[in-house]
């Protein structure tokens, strides 16, 4: 039966009461409570406040509003089946999205840098060769990775802004005869896109396996990892897949796999371990526990892999490749100059703009988030300071937020003066 007001109020006051005489008897006893210092107490009820920006640099960009919804949804147990579900989703959508029949696909709870990690520490084992594509951040990051797990680790630096033959690569492979090549598809500090398709097989004719970086591509730009030969692909959420960031697509083929299960040694990382976190994947039947994933992140995911897949491949490339030419069209028009010179090499979802001589490029990017809350980053790297970089990538890649942008650089420029060559 239903309390009455009255009722109501004096049962509230009761407990209150109770509490009251409860807390007093705590306090008199010291092994309950230590003396509690207010000094860094926090103010009570300070609201959360997040500005609502248009992302439009190398990353995260803005999430897709059914994304964020999922993101509110009830938490469920991390064993619970229909949370196992949603990490079956996820697998399944990632089979369609990256062109594989690889059992092997899931999403590493954490970021890029973490889904990086786990693909280097899988696959090389302490004492082996590691052949690392270096032409920006992302491969230096490799680089130190690789040392820290025991790898020798085989610098192929090249200049920020360019990217490597298939002949320059086939000669470096049957020179160094390395276990491990790794490639970034998408160099986001210098803008630039390296070809895969035909690497795969040099690798495998020469007893290697093939990591490739596809964290700003992968939704963006075709990404085949059966008909190239990837051996281990890692990507990011927060891209062109327009998620938060927090659970990162991750696949591996059956040559990586094999790898894997007859290495003369551990994993170096538990955390990373693929043996362990396969079976709460449900890689190899029977699912067990190894650590609580992401929930919300994995809800998010799961929801932006739906939207990007129900857009269709072809239609989902081909916007990107039209968003980076209206882009271009409107920034050449102003007289800016892409930071790649090779057409072929450049990246469609992260660009690279030259800063021309004498412009303050930070000033640019000041005025952009002042005047429309607009994003515009610099550079990275070995492109810091030299450069812009505009993402043009997932939810984002829409008509009026390349046109934007390109009205917050014409507006940047003139601001400071200067004026087209």
């Amino acid at each position: 039966m239903a309390l009455s007001i009255a009722a109501r109020i004096a049962s509230t006051r009761s407990i209150a009461s109770t509490a009251r005489v409860l807390n007093a008897s705590l306090l008199q006893n010291s092994r309950c409570f230590a003396t509690v210092s207010e000094a860094h107490k926090p103010a009570v009820g300070v609201p959360l406040v997040v500005p609502q920006r248009i992302l439009m640099g190398p990353g995260p960009s803005n999430s897709h509003p059914e994304c964020l919804a999922a993101m509110a949804l009830p938490q469920l147990g991390h064993m619970h089946p229909p949370f196992l579900k949603i990490m079956d989703d996820i697998s399944e959508y990632l089979r369609y999205l990256c062109q594989t029949n690889s059992k092997y696909t899931m999403a590493v709870s954490g970021s890029g840098h973490a889904a990086m990690e786990a693909a280097v520490a899988n696959i090389l084992e302490p004492g082996e060769k590691v052949l690392v594509g270096n032409n920006g951040i992302w491969g230096s990051r490799v680089c130190e990775l690789a040392e820290r797990f025991g790898g020798e680790v085989i610098n192929l630096q090249k200049e920020a802004g360019s990217t490597y033959s298939l002949e320059e690569l086939k000669t470096a492979i049957e020179t160094h005869k390395p276990q491990v090549m790794f490639l970034c598809q998408g160099e986001s500090s210098a803008g630039t896109m390296q070809q895969i398709e035909g690497v795969g097989d040099i690798c495998k004719a020469n007893d290697c396996l093939l990591i490739v970086d596809t964290v700003c591509t992968l939704g963006g730009v075709p990404v085949l990892v059966d008909e190239w030969g990837i051996d281990v692909l890692y990507s990011g959420a927060q891209k062109a897949l327009s998620c938060p960031p927090g659970a990162s697509p991750f696949v591996m083929s059956e040559r990586a796999m094999e790898k894997l299960q007859t290495r003369k040694t551990k994993v170096a990382s538990y955390n990373f371990d693929m043996k362990l976190i396969g079976e709460y994947w449900g890689w190899f039947g029977a699912r067990s526990y190894h650590h609580t994933g992401p929930i919300s992140n994995f809800y998010a995911l799961r929801q932006a892999l739906q939207v990007t897949c129900d857009e269709g491949l072809e239609p989902l490339w081909a916007r990107h490749q039209a968003m980076y030419e209206r882009l271009w069209a409107g920034l050449t028009d102003i007289g800016l100059e892409p930071f790649v010179e090779d057409p072929a090499s450049r990246l469609p979802c992260v660009n690279c703009i030259k800063v021309p001589e004498g412009v303050d490029w930070a000033a640019v990017c000041k005025y952009a988030m002042d005047t429309y809350n607009l994003e515009i980053a610099g550079g990275l790297g070995p492109s810091a300071g030299k450069v812009w970089r505009i993402g043009v990538m997932g939810y984002n890649a829409k008509p009026w937020n390349v046109d934007l942008t390109v009205a917050a650089f014409k507006g940047g420029l003139e601001a400071q003066g200067w004026k087209k060559p």
